[in-house]
């Protein structure tokens, strides 16, 4: 049953990225802005919100149509109450070989040692600067970039695989491109840079605050000597570089500079249960009222692959080709990154 219905797919689909909250503890300017997402801000209520229940059977639904990495995001998802516990369940589903969780590291501490036992190992955590001012401005909560390096540090004692992701803006934190690569280097800790994404509608973007992967490239090459890796698997997003005589890797999302449409193999949930085929959509489609009133596996999974396969999402691709057109995109806070 499981062969036939991964044939029915026009692409492979192995990548699945679920938002467990819509709620962040940070209000950065990439994608919750503390003058939209303020503290008056109406967050999901609890009822909209999947259950872990939901997003178990979503799991083994979608690890039935062949994939096999889950990551979990949010908003922040260490906000999610008792996040060990669905990621214990996930871990047993047959098919998934890979789960991963992305965060800001802030309330990390408190939570690795009970991520670990429950069969988390990767760990994506967002640091765009060393720098406490830079840093503190950043997240809009005056935390400072030490708190963070605490995090990190603590997670790679306990034995997590980490990657470090930094969100390059052009004179907001391009100062820190070299600094970060440095640290991150000596503590054999990959770090990915990635280019400031016209994501949702209110990070106020423009391409002019984009430093592309071959500008950080080019300023890296000054201080590192860099060998391309070659791609893990088809549709991997990052372009892979290993240190010269480490073992620490560089890591290049350049979703803007370097379009991925053709090779994706990726789709997202948002935490009120949308899936949705593209970061850039603007419609995602309403699995959590199917996953509610139908109790048929099977129906679901016919529903999933006919969106799937109807999907036309192209926006990294058309971005420059319609740069004066303008397009609702979900906001990242509900589908994650």
């Amino acid at each position: 049953m499981s062969k036939i219905i991964t044939d029915k797919l026009d692409r492979p689909l192995r990548d699945l990225r679920i938002s467990v909250t819509d709620k962040c503890n940070f209000r950065c300017n990439y994608c919750m802005p503390a003058e939209i997402f303020g503290p008056d801000h109406p967050f999901l209520p609890k009822n909209e919100v999947l259950t872990f229940e939901e997003i178990e059977r979503l799991v083994g639904i979608f690890a039935n149509l062949g994939v096999r990495k889950i990551r979990l995001t949010g908003g922040e998802p260490l906000l999610r109450k008792n996040l060990s516990k669905l990621i214990k369940n996930l871990v047993n589903i047959k098919g998934i070989t890979d789960i991963g969780l992305t965060t800001n590291g802030i309330f990390l501490p408190k939570q690795a040692n009970h991520l670990y036992a429950a069969g988390l190992r990767r760990l994506n955590i967002s640091l765009d600067a060393l720098n406490d001012d830079i840093f503190k401005r950043l997240n809009g909560r005056g935390v400072s970039s030490k708190t963070v390096l605490k995090a990190i540090e603590m997670a790679k004692d306990i034995g997590f695989d980490v990657k470090i992701n930094m969100v390059v803006q052009k004179g907001v934190n391009d100062q820190e491109i070299i600094p970060m690569a440095k640290y991150f280097y000596e503590n054999d800790i990959t770090l990915r840079f990635i280019e400031f994404m016209d994501v949702g509608n209110t990070n106020g973007w423009n391409l002019e605050k984009v430093i592309t992967k071959r500008e950080i490239f080019h300023l890296l090459s000054s201080s590192f000597e860099l060998e391309e890796v070659e791609p893990a698997y088809f549709g991997e997003v990052a372009k892979r570089y290993k240190y010269k005589e480490k073992n620490a890797e560089v890591g290049f999302i350049p979703s803007v500079s370097e379009s991925f449409c053709s090779s994706c193999t990726r789709a997202r949930i948002s935490a009120d249960g949308n899936l949705y085929t593209c970061l850039f959509a603007s419609k995602g489609y309403d699995l959590k009222k199917i996953l509610r009133n139908e109790k048929d596996d099977d129906k679901i999974k016919d529903e999933i692959i006919s969106i799937w396969n109807h999907r036309k999402d192209r926006y990294s691709d058309e971005r420059m080709s319609r740069p004066k057109e303008k397009k609702q995109k979900i906001e990242m806070s509900y589908i994650g990154g």
